[in-house]
């Protein structure tokens, strides 16, 4: 009878829930515990931009404290992978720049906007066996994580329309061989939509 109304009860949740809603669901649920990579972005400002808007990325030069050492334009290349299927004009700089660097840059191209981000700080933790064996330090061992921030600047006033901070941490299933930078594309996948206002997918 317990079984019958268990059976009864499953097929009552999943007449009221897409197949998709309830893998979003369950997904979401298994990054927050710490099983899957997890990220949280903190906004200052809910400032929307239009589609058509032309956006220039770039990174500034400064090195993440920590024990990660990531490629130096890796945040700049990562989100322009996440902004241009979002936003048709898009463009990045080709190495990190200063900011006034990046400005004139961003004008020179014409771009509406300009995303400024740097690794503001990065763990790379022990996640094969050939790291355990070259550091030698099991306190090491563990589960990556990092934090980016970013200003998005109007290009013609310098007016700063947003700024905001990504934390990124590792998920104990993805930990294997992976490096703080690899957790970089979901989280401005997410900021992007945010800029244009359209709901998590």
């Amino acid at each position: 009878m317990r079984s019958l109304i268990l059976l009864l009860a499953l097929f009552g949740l999943t007449g009221c829930m897409k197949v998709s809603d309830m893998a979003a669901g369950t997904e979401y649920h298994l990054r927050d515990a710490g099983v899957l990579e997890h990220s949280d972005t903190r906004r200052a400002n809910t400032w929307r931009l239009q589609a058509d808007s032309f956006v220039f990325i770039a990174q500034s030069h400064f090195v993440p404290p920590g024990k990660a050492y990531p490629r130096p334009n890796v945040v700049a290349e990562e989100a322009f992978k996440a902004f241009v299927e979002y936003f048709p004009l898009v463009r990045r700089a080709a190495q990190p720049r200063g900011l006034e660097e990046a400005m004139n840059d961003a004008r020179s191209a014409g771009a509406h906007y300009l995303l400024y981000t740097r690794f503001a700080g990065a763990d790379d933790r022990i996640g094969t066996v050939v790291e355990l064996e070259d550091q030698e330090a099991l306190d090491r061992l563990g589960i990556d994580s990092g934090v980016i921030q970013l200003m998005l600047i109007e290009t013609n006033t310098r007016y700063l329309v947003d700024t905001a901070s990504i934390r990124n941490r590792g998920g104990f299933l993805t930990f294997y061989d992976n490096q703080p930078e690899d957790m970089l594309r979901q989280p401005f996948e997410q900021y992007a939509r945010s800029l244009l206002g359209v709901s998590e997918q």
